[in-house]
């Protein structure tokens, strides 16, 4: 399953076999080295497996094929040699046919016979014409694959959760006298489905199962893009062990990370979310629909400030002489790729006098202010949810902090700090309730490559935002922000449809930013048909210098001629609209997003 891909052409591909097993929680323990430029340590993973996914040991479902119609058969790995710990690998008495993967080429049937498991929010699960189905075929192991690449795997083993004192209470049995399979997979899926309100008692029990013994390893390979484990003799996602243990590395040329140095010369490194998300940072299910919830400890030289997209704002433990570990959780289940990370030698930048815009960081609003906001029971899967926290709802302004370079403090006084609480204030006037309990804002590195991205808990931001006035600063800001509710809190089921997030944030960030700078509506409306104008004027100029195929994403998945088509007739349908929203107050602000769709190569 060695995918060799074009990145001008093809998608990135989803692995991961999330039809069949869900990852529910990740719990990692790692060790920042920036001499090697490596991060390295264990992952444990914590699954649910639906009861629609039964033993179908005699089921008739057709191993996967691929183009060249012959199975693409899993192949026996290296050993793996390291010098930290003895790892297994297939024994070469596996036969080579005792399991099947989908190759380049497959569709993601998985939709079509009801085996997704995430409920109805399943259908279209993967944008990639690259995937894997591993589910039984007749008497062959459960293949488990994981979204991974530019890691060095070193040892993959179940854990033993029926080894951690008091666990009994998660289970029916008063005492564990008979330790099973079965049991263990019994007392996960009772961790994992405890109720919201008992979310501390959860993640106190995931990290001591995290610590407990290995009960046997498991067999794995590795390739380009995936990660495959198996145990033998667990025919179905049913039998295969529902909490593992990866111990593994990162390389340093790993396309999750970037190693470099900020702008005073000192060395960091943080995530770029992209191209090719966390899955060069930890074995993980890439697919958007997989979501999960999880709990980092970090360890890095006393020097370094460590900021991940945690909904705690962490504060160092000292280890040892010139070692700290830092803890961040989250909640709220999210897909992988937003796991965020960042560690340098930060400093928080503070504002030098108290001025009004931090008196209003301490206001909230009244409830009679709030209850137009207040949404009652929410339709998600259940965690802790701000949306049905009353007090939430009243918060105007959430707590925030601004880190950077110690170098750029002047710039940062001067431009971004005064702009947060107004900003924040105008988003919740706007949309209420804040998805997320805080806010950090990093100044990322110089080679960092747009202008900003936005994770839960934590934006990035370019030093580019700092110079000149303060509307390139705001405006960004307010983009960022609107993604706390648009393409965070809700997103896309397919990343072929990023393209709705980037449209509500790039519509919300002129409302936003007009609210901030407190503007009378003829101002507001000025300043945005201005924007409107622009963005036209950038997709005529895409349009006219952007081949076809660069226009649209995922063309194998429609054809080719009628979406070509579609293409020309949204075009027109955007033009004739534009001109009729100079005439109408509101209609160049609510087309502005759809323009800034456009220009950067969708298609609506």
């Amino acid at each position: 399953m060695d995918t060799k891909l074009d990145p001008s052409r093809d998608d990135l591909p989803l692995m991961a076999n999330t039809s069949h097993i869900l990852v529910k929680h990740y719990v990692l323990d790692l060790d920042v080295d920036f001499e090697s430029q490596i991060i390295e340590g264990t992952i444990v993973l914590f699954f649910e497996s639906g009861n629609r996914f039964q033993k179908q040991s005699g089921s008739t479902k057709e191993p996967c094929r691929s183009e060249s119609n012959e199975a693409c058969r899993f192949r026996m790995p290296e050993p793996c040699h390291s010098p930290v710990t003895d790892t297994r690998t297939f024994s070469s008495k596996t036969r080579s046919n005792d399991f099947t993967i989908c190759g380049k080429g497959e569709k993601d049937t998985s939709g079509k016979d009801g085996n997704h498991d995430n409920w109805e929010q399943a259908s279209g699960i993967s944008s990639s014409k690259y995937c894997c189905d591993t589910g039984n075929h007749g008497s062959e192991d459960f293949l488990l694959v994981l979204d991974c690449c530019d890691l060095s795997v070193l040892k993959v083993e179940e854990v033993d959760v029926a080894a951690v004192p008091g666990i009994e209470k998660l289970t029916r049995s008063p005492k564990l006298t008979v330790v099973s399979e079965e049991l263990r997979n019994q007392i996960v899926c009772e961790l994992v489905t405890l109720p919201a309100d008992r979310w501390r008692e959860q993640l106190d029990y995931y990290a001591r199962c995290s610590q407990a013994p290995g009960c046997g390893e498991l067999l794995f390979d590795t390739d380009t893009w995936s990660l495959q484990i198996r145990k033998t003799g667990a025919q179905t996602a049913t039998d295969f062990p529902h909490a593992i243990r990866i111990r593994y590395s990162t390389k340093p040329q790993g396309r999750s990370v970037t190693w470099t140095s900020d702008q005073s010369g000192r060395p960091c490194v943080y995530t770029m979310g992209s191209p090719i998300n966390n899955r060069a940072l930890f074995p993980c299910q890439e697919p958007p629909v997989a979501m999960s919830t999880w709990q980092a400890t970090v360890r890095a030289a006393a020097s370094f400030v460590v900021l991940m997209s945690g909904e705690n704002s962490a504060k160092p433990t000292q280890l040892r002489e010139g070692c700290s570990s830092w803890h961040y959780y989250v909640t709220m289940p999210m897909p992988a790729s937003t796991f965020t990370i960042a560690v340098g030698s930060w400093t928080e930048m503070k504002p030098e006098t108290c001025s009004s815009n931090d008196l209003a960081a301490e206001r909230s609003l009244s409830p009679s202010e709030a209850d137009f906001r207040y949404v009652g029971i929410c339709g998600h899967m259940e965690y802790p949810c701000r949306f049905q926290n009353p007090s939430a709802t009243t918060q105007e302004i959430i707590p925030h902090r601004v880190f950077a370079p110690v170098c750029l403090k002047a710039a940062c006084q001067e431009t971004l700090l005064q702009l947060v609480p107004p900003c924040l204030s105008a988003a919740h006037r706007v949309l209420g309730t804040h998805p997320f309990s805080r806010l950090d804002i990093l100044i990322v590195p110089g080679n960092f490559p747009s202008l900003g991205m936005a994770s839960p808990h934590i934006i990035f931001l370019s030093q580019s935002v700092l110079t000149g006035n303060s509307h390139l600063c705001g405006t960004r800001l307010c983009h960022e922000i609107a993604h706390a509710w648009f393409g965070l809190a809700i997103g896309a089921r397919d990343w072929t449809e990023e393209w709705l997030s980037e449209g509500f944030a790039t519509h919300l960030e002129d409302v936003f930013w007009a609210k901030a700078q407190q503007l009378d509506p003829h101002e507001a409306q000025e300043q945005q048909e201005l924007k409107a104008c622009l963005r036209w004027c950038r997709l005529q100029d895409e349009v006219r210098n952007s081949p076809e195929e660069m226009q649209v994403l995922s063309l194998s998945r429609v054809d080719q001629q009628c979406l070509k088509e579609r293409w020309k007739m949204k075009l027109w349908q955007k033009a004739t609209g534009f001109l009729r929203a100079l005439d109408e107050p509101q209609g160049a602000i609510s087309s502005t997003g759809c323009l800034e769709d456009i220009s950067i190569g969708f298609v609506v």
